[in-house]
């Protein structure tokens, strides 16, 4: 279990929401159902990415529709201001196209449970069936304990981590009693807090890119692998053009997985070597706890990209054997996909 409060939340209503959020994000808003949740990038007129976000699509208590972004807690004052940047204009809100959006952070906390025991755990305190919500959909829910005085928050089939779990954002004048209530349930069956190194070496294990790592306003989607949530026609969003035109260019970059030789860790920047030439550089690296083996995305030139190619790390100098692997290098099922 961990604390993800520093995640950036933003909330979105009014008439004009919709097709604003439209022309923001890289991936349909129009056909999102009730309760779903997509994953998508915003990105700046060249095409890098300015941020990777989760958009959920929910009712409030009296049946008006809002959306809840959530962005990455570095990028969140940069987003703010791109979001302003692009607000409709002032003869446009006239027209019925008012855009009503809020940053919620601080307002609310929001907490991380993931594991296989997740919604045995929490069960008991939401008024929601969790075993049938599907792999990124949320729901509004009750929280059934004294502690949070019956007060609402948002639960979604969500997290960073490559498990099965769920992330649960309640108002911050309940988040201590709220927190403290999900580790007494969570006791019998070992539930422990967490950190975010913890959280960071099952994200890289289950292949899943960072902002600041794999991600940057530098990379494009397609060298990250994620051109599958650009959608480039009907719609019209900061970088579409920029983007229809790299699609069309081979990629520069490749992401790859790679496993080391030997057990020393590879570190952020590190460069990739084939022979004396240097062909990428490491964006993430660990060692795995649940692989025993050193392990670390990168970025190569696209012929050296292939699944089984020989590389090396230089590892404060010395290189270290490793070679390019699938990824994610674990994975796991869990109820349905994302959407």
């Amino acid at each position: 279990m961990g604390d993800i409060s520093h995640m950036g939340r933003l909330r979105f209503e009014g008439p004009g929401a919709e097709e604003f959020l439209a022309g923001l994000l890289t991936r349909r808003v129009g056909d999102i159902r009730l309760g779903q949740i997509r994953y998508s990038l915003i990105t700046n007129e060249q095409g890098g990415i300015l941020d990777d976000v989760l958009t959920g699509y929910y009712h409030n208590e009296v049946g008006q529709p809002f959306y809840l972004v959530v962005v990455n807690a570095a990028n969140r004052d940069k987003i703010v201001r791109w979001i302003a940047k692009h607000l409709p204009a002032e003869r446009a809100e006239r027209r019925g196209k008012e855009v009503l959006w809020t940053d919620v952070t601080r307002l609310w906390a929001m907490f991380a449970i993931q594991g296989p025991r997740a919604a045995e755990i929490l069960q008991p305190l939401v008024d929601v069936d969790l075993g049938s919500m599907r792999y990124y959909n949320g729901a509004l829910v009750r929280i059934l304990h004294p502690a949070a005085r019956r007060q609402g928050g948002i639960i979604s089939r969500t997290g960073y981590t490559g498990e099965d779990g769920f992330e649960l954002a309640v108002g911050a004048s309940i988040a201590t009693g709220v927190w403290e209530a999900i580790l007494e349930q969570g006791k019998p069956y070992g539930l422990v807090p967490t950190g975010i190194g913890a959280r960071d070496t099952l994200r890289l294990e289950a292949g899943m890119p960072l902002y600041g790592h794999e991600l940057t306003e530098e990379v494009n989607p397609f060298q990250a692998g994620l051109g599958y949530v650009c959608y480039l026609t009907g719609v019209d969003f900061p970088g579409r053009d920029a983007l229809r035109e790299l699609e069309r260019q081979p990629p520069q970059w490749a992401r790859v997985g790679l496993e080391l030789a030997g057990r020393r860790i590879a570190r952020f920047q590190a460069p990739v070597l084939a022979g004396p030439q240097r062909v990428g550089w490491v964006t993430s690296g660990t060692f795995s706890p649940s692989l025993q083996r050193s392990i670390a995305m990168a970025y190569v030139r696209p012929q050296f990209a292939a699944v089984g190619t020989e590389l090396q790390v230089d590892i404060r100098g010395r290189p270290e054997s490793a070679r390019v692997v699938p990824l994610p290098f674990y994975r796991r099922n869990v109820k349905g996909m994302p959407s």
